[in-house]
């Protein structure tokens, strides 16, 4: 069975922007470098090393910039969700996100819309742990969604497989 969430996702928009309108800044800046590898091929690294290529290097496909937008969403519930569901010490034994997005038919083609699905797997598993850690994550915690949402329309379902 697949759950929607849909309700609060007018109330979570104007939330966003509000919280992005008077928020504080924070003091400590984060940098990301990305060198140019030949062709239209970038490799993006932070402070501690970490790395993504973007576009096919030496013979290995990469992630186009906007894709990687979508997998930072993807990231960023996912383990927002994750930690709050073992905090309630649910039973996952596989857990995946599915962002799906639409873009714009002209340029600057940004994201118009987005849809998250939650898959997760394990025993005994209820739905409303699952709805609230989704909630949590998309109201409180997860800073790509926030930002994300400012510019595009941002839904989420979820799917269960109890064993």
């Amino acid at each position: 069975m697949i759950y929607s969430i849909r309700a609060q996702n007018a109330r979570r928009e104007r939330k966003t922007k509000d919280v992005m309108r008077s928020g504080t800044m924070g003091e400590e800046w984060t940098e990301i470098t990305a060198t140019w590898k030949g062709d239209l091929t970038l490799l993006a690294r932070n402070e501690a090393g970490g790395q993504v290529q973007m576009g096919e290097w030496n013979g290995q496909p990469g992630v186009g910039p906007m894709q990687l937008l979508l997998a930072a969403l993807a990231g960023c519930t996912g383990m927002d969700v994750i930690s709050i569901l073992k905090k309630k010490r649910v039973a996952l034994r596989d857990f995946h996100v599915r962002v799906r997005g639409k873009r714009a038919a002209d340029h600057p083609r940004i994201w118009t819309d987005i849809h998250v699905t939650y898959l997760l797997w394990g025993r005994d598993i209820q739905a409303g742990d699952v709805e609230q850690a989704i909630r949590l994550s998309e109201e409180k915690y997860c800073s790509v969604g926030a930002m994300l949402r400012c510019a595009a329309r941002v839904t989420s379902s979820y799917q269960i497989f109890n064993e």
